[in-house]
């Protein structure tokens, strides 16, 4: 299996996924994308396949000599998982110290249609889609060994994905990452000191303000005050929440259509970037100290320089004030769009 290892000094993980054990399924040529119905036999059998019979939603999974037809989302173990659940390596101690990279690696696949990206997802597909990550997010809390899930999409090849066919990735870590770990623990120390979670005093400050770019009634879309990159935008539940897997039916509907909006509005703005979105959640199990649970985007505009990789001091040569504008414009005419179409 893997190996996950850590800086000498640093809290960071570093993992090194071993090639070797890439499954029969990578040894056969694929000439189209694995991800498109009709190519299922090019990918680990589903363990979920949402189906949609006369308006129905069915949860099926592939069986022996079975394989679900006419889905609508598809989640299945990735062929080439950065972790996997079973333990060969062996632990070290520092200065070198690694540990086996032990974990669950899926793929959900978002929609059937290979060329409709994710600003063009409908807001009914966008609801199946949350609903099943919320179901895989809550199977995998209950597995031995699952301290955190991450979720995450990697968008377009300069965003860090061979396959152009929407999909989501799904990771668990047998540790709380230490990003994670570390906003936990100054969102705990900021509650403590201040009697307030320091995203719900942020949120009160962005709502209606010059970085707003889409509010709805359950969520709000901005660019942060210091913002990292050009185009740069968080989406938050207004009200306190933790986690994606305790929200309503109704914010559920809630969050598709701002996420249709926005990621459209981007679209238009930025003419289809590539770009990373991030599901930043709080652990669910083995700790106390949790923050505000929201999704970052990441659109792919510039590369890193070394003040970025050498000292963590970020340039953005766009003000977040003149980003909101752009993509508050576009986004305002995606949810025209989307009211009157979807």
């Amino acid at each position: 299996m893997g190996e996950l290892r850590k800086d000498y000094v640093m809290d960071k993980f570093v993992i090194y996924p071993n090639n070797y054990e890439e499954t029969s399924h990578e040894n056969i040529e694929v000439t189209s994308c694995p991800y498109c119905p009709g190519n299922e036999k090019y990918t680990q059998p589903a363990i979920v396949s949402l189906v949609i019979k006369s308006g129905i939603l069915q949860r099926l999974s592939d069986s022996e000599g079975n394989i679900v037809k006419d889905w609508s989302v598809r989640v299945f173990t990735s062929n080439k998982p950065i972790i996997v659940p079973h333990s060969s390596t062996l632990y070290t101690d520092k200065p070198l110290y690694s540990e086996p990279a032990y974990g669950y690696h899926q793929i959900l696949v978002a929609t059937p249609h290979h060329d409709q990206n994710f600003s063009q997802i409908s807001v009914d597909q966008w609801c199946n889609v949350l609903l099943v990550l919320q179901d895989r997010i809550r199977w995998l809390y209950t597995q031995k060994k699952v301290t955190y899930v991450s979720v995450y999409i990697n968008n377009g090849n300069q965003c860090g994905t061979k396959i152009d066919h929407p999909h989501i990735d799904i990771v668990t870590f047998s540790e709380i990452p230490p990003f994670i770990e570390s906003k936990a623990l100054l969102s705990h120390k900021f509650v403590n000191e201040n009697g307030n979670c320091p995203s719900c005093i942020a949120i009160s400050t962005e709502l209606d303000g010059p970085r707003q770019i889409l509010a709805t009634d359950y969520f709000i879309a901005f660019c942060p005050w210091a913002s990292i990159y050009p185009y740069e935008f968080s989406i938050y539940p207004k009200k306190h929440s933790t986690t994606l897997t305790k929200i309503s039916q109704k914010e559920i509907f809630d969050l598709a259509m701002i996420l249709r909006s926005t990621l459209g509005g981007m679209a238009q703005v930025l003419n289809n970037p590539s770009f990373n979105l991030i599901f930043q959640l709080s652990p669910e199990k083995k700790n106390s100290r949790q923050f505000h649970w929201h999704i970052e985007i990441y659109p792919h505009t510039i590369e890193r320089t070394g003040l970025e990789k050498g000292f963590g001091v970020f340039v953005n040569n766009i003000f977040p004030e003149i980003s909101a504008s752009k993509l508050g414009a576009a986004a305002r005419k995606e949810i025209a769009k989307v009211v009157g179409v979807d």
